[in-house]
């Protein structure tokens, strides 16, 4: 069969326009933002309790002339693939600020879940835009745009007004000057603007400007964490979208469109605590004695009242935990005993923790000669208000008073013994 070539070429039009149009219609991918930190417990600085932002600087804060800048705020930024375009000229003196150069962005904390990896309590960390920076650029250098410029710092000056001056150093209000300074190339400037509220933040044109463009488009942002004390050793993440083009998160106007209208954030928290106790040499074997030793029984007949040992101990720790014990002889059990192997006659021993200053219970109260339970009621939850490094505790070991007559005779010779282990556990 042969088809007129007039009604082929019709053909071809109509597949080529068809083509087009499914080309120009394909959405963007949004860009995707990792952010990470961390805490670790710093022996060196027990009292810095906070997670430190491992993120790569990349961007506005890391460019010679605002890296100090940013690191007196405890600003980041991030830089993106981003281009504005402009949809069409700026005309000079323009009475709308949306068809000109404008930023309007969503400066307020967000707040978003961050969930345990494997599951577990979820924590709440926070976001905010702290400021926008970017290069603008022109395709006819500024000069020729202003007409008569000396140089072109001052042919920057002249383009714009809005803020103390017409350069894009100078922010226009609400926004604010970070008041460091670039320097401007013939066709593009870069430029740096604090967002601390909402607002729109206008440049008006004083020439008509028949293209422009923002590329290298970065965001500052703050962080604030969640208190890693109270969280679990692991990694915990969340996801936060953050919106561009008009009327969106990141608004720059109705004229200055991006090709990329979403940032997905990825953050990651990640939580290695420490919990350690040390016993000292020969601690783990504990020896009970009536206070002042066996001497007044030894040598004057006087039976004591009283059996004890308090054994010290050494912890570092920046998690909660809970304790317990367990036992080798019980009589009700919930707490331990000890037994005489001939006479098969048991006693009860109570067992409890002192614990150094910087640790509390559940509600706030220090501990002070906590009973051990094996259940471990009572103990459910101590918690570090700093990073505890290697501070005494002490545990306390007692014969009840009524108990000692039983055990002590003359006429008999007898040693109780049990094993008795304290545990103190991270996993709340």
């Amino acid at each position: 069969m042969t088809i007129p070539k007039e009604l082929a070429e019709r053909v071809a039009r109509k597949l080529l326009a068809t083509a087009m149009t499914l080309f120009f219609t394909v959405p963007a991918f949004a860009v995707t933002v990792p952010i990470t930190a961390e805490f670790k417990p710093d022996r060196t600085n027990p009292s810095a309790n906070y997670f430190k932002n491992t993120t790569p600087i990349t961007g506005i804060c890391a460019h010679s002339q605002y890296s100090a800048f940013c690191r007196s705020r405890n600003l980041f930024s991030i830089n993106t693939p981003i281009l504005f375009n402009s949809t069409g000229p700026i005309s000079a003196k323009h009475t709308n600020p949306r068809m000109g150069a404008m930023i309007q962005a969503r400066s307020g904390w967000r707040d978003l879940e961050v969930v345990p990896v494997g599951g577990g309590k979820s924590e709440r960390l926070s976001f905010r835009i702290s400021g926008i920076s970017s290069t603008y650029k022109t395709t006819t250098p500024v000069a020729e745009l202003v007409g008569v410029a000396p140089n072109d710092p001052m042919a920057h000056r002249l383009l714009w007004t809005g803020g103390n001056q017409g350069h894009w150093d100078a922010a226009p209000r609400p926004c604010l000057t970070t008041g460091a300074q670039a320097v401007p190339w013939p066709s593009q400037f870069l430029f740096f603007w604090l967002i601390p509220v909402d607002g729109l933040c206008a440049k008006n044109a004083n020439f008509d400007i028949p293209e422009l463009q923002y590329y290298a488009f970065d965001f500052a942002y703050e962080l604030r964490t969640p208190n890693p004390l109270e969280m679990a050793t692991g990694t915990y993440t969340g996801s936060l979208t953050v919106s561009l083009g008009p009327s969106a998160d990141i608004d720059m106007g109705d004229i200055m469109l991006p090709d990329n209208n979403t940032i997905e954030l990825n953050f990651s928290l990640r939580v290695e605590h420490l919990l350690k106790v040390d016993v000292p040499p020969g601690g783990n074997r504990v020896q009970l004695e009536p206070q002042g030793g066996w001497q007044a029984w030894l040598n004057q007949g006087r039976r004591p009242t009283r059996l004890f040992r308090d054994q010290t101990f050494n912890i570092s720790t920046s998690t909660q935990f809970k304790m317990r014990m367990e036992c080798e002889y019980t009589q009700d059990g919930n707490s331990c005993s000890l037994r005489e192997p001939v006479s098969g006659h048991v006693v009860p021993l109570k067992v409890s923790v002192s614990l150094p200053h910087g640790l509390t219970d559940a509600g706030g109260q220090s501990v002070n000669r906590r009973q051990l339970l094996r259940d471990g009621s009572g103990t459910e939850l101590f918690q570090p208000g700093f990073y505890v490094e290697s501070k005494p505790g002490t545990l306390h070991f007692e014969i009840p008073p009524g108990e000692v007559a039983e055990m002590i005779r003359p006429d008999a010779s007898r040693q109780y013994s049990g094993n008795v282990a304290v545990i103190w556990d991270s996993e709340i």
